[in-house]
This record gives structure tokens, sequence and C-alpha cells, in this order.
């Protein structure tokens, strides 16, 4: 698959140029621009963003695999991310990912057959004080129970 920014998304890219002093600072938001693009960041998406900025595919890999907000393979419809962080861990965490795997049918990491969940436990979604905590795409859940999960989840299904 060949990859390349839509004409909007090219225009956007441009104005990114303009507004940062350095290239490397437009890492993230172009990284941003083709998930928006294609729904993941391909290895085809790095290449792209490392052409146009004049860097290497080894540096926008790098930034790409350090975020978790970077998806590097295609994703379900809904994006089912859950803290395992030690705050969210010690407050049963690990029980919660094994019961929304339970529940969806899929090992952490999968993407259940219908193509409508992805589940992926993360390692900080920056909700500590609400933990343990989970994110659905945007929509972030914090003070999670076995039964909220449920109750969150209901809406999706």
């Amino acid at each position: 698959m060949s990859v390349a920014f839509s004409e909007e998304n090219l225009k956007e890219f441009n104005r990114l140029l303009t507004r940062y002093p350095d290239r490397e600072a437009v890492i993230l938001p172009s990284l941003h621009l083709v998930q928006q693009q294609y729904g993941n960041v391909s290895n085809e998406g790095i290449e792209y963003v490392a052409g146009l900025l004049g860097l290497s595919a080894a540096r926008i890999e790098g930034v790409a695999t350090f975020y978790t907000m970077y998806n590097r393979k295609p994703v379900g419809k809904y994006h089912v991310q859950i803290c395992r962080n030690i705050a969210c861990s010690l407050l049963g965490a690990e029980h919660l990912i094994d019961h929304v795997s339970g529940k969806l049918g899929v090992k952490p990491g999968q993407t259940t057959p219908d193509g409508r969940f992805t589940l992926l436990p993360v390692v900080c979604l920056g909700a500590c004080d609400h933990g343990p905590a989970m994110m659905i795409d945007f929509e972030l859940h914090g003070d999670l129970t076995v039964d909220g999960i449920d109750a969150i989840l209901a809406r999706y299904l």
C-alpha cells in the first residue's frame, strides 16, 4: 500500500512546518495525521513521514513505538485500552483486563473476529488518581469495577 497524505492533510502538514522551528517537533502531529487518515501508523506511514521531514525512518519509528497513542497495526472500531501501570495494577487492573478479555473473547493485544474491539493493556493513561482506568477510543473511564466495565461495554455491544 502506498501512503500519501490527502490534499487536506498535506495542507495541515505544511501548516505544521511553519508552526514549529524544528522538524523533529512535527513528528508527533505528522504521525497523528497518518493515523487519522489510515487508521494506524504502518511501516509505510513511517517511511512517508521520514521522507517528508528529512529524518531517518528509525527516528520516526522510535517515536511511534514509544507512545501508546499510535497504533502500529490496524485496530477495531473500538479501541479498548486498560492501564496496567503500578497504581492501576495495585487497584485491580490485571483482574479487569482478564474480565474484559473474557467478555470480548480475545486475548490482550487482539481484535475481535468481527473487527469491533481491540483490547490493549497500556503502561499509563495518566489517570492514576482514578485507577484502575480504561480508555475506549478517546473517552476515559476511571475508578473501574467489574460492574462498571460491564455497564460501559454494554453501550458498545
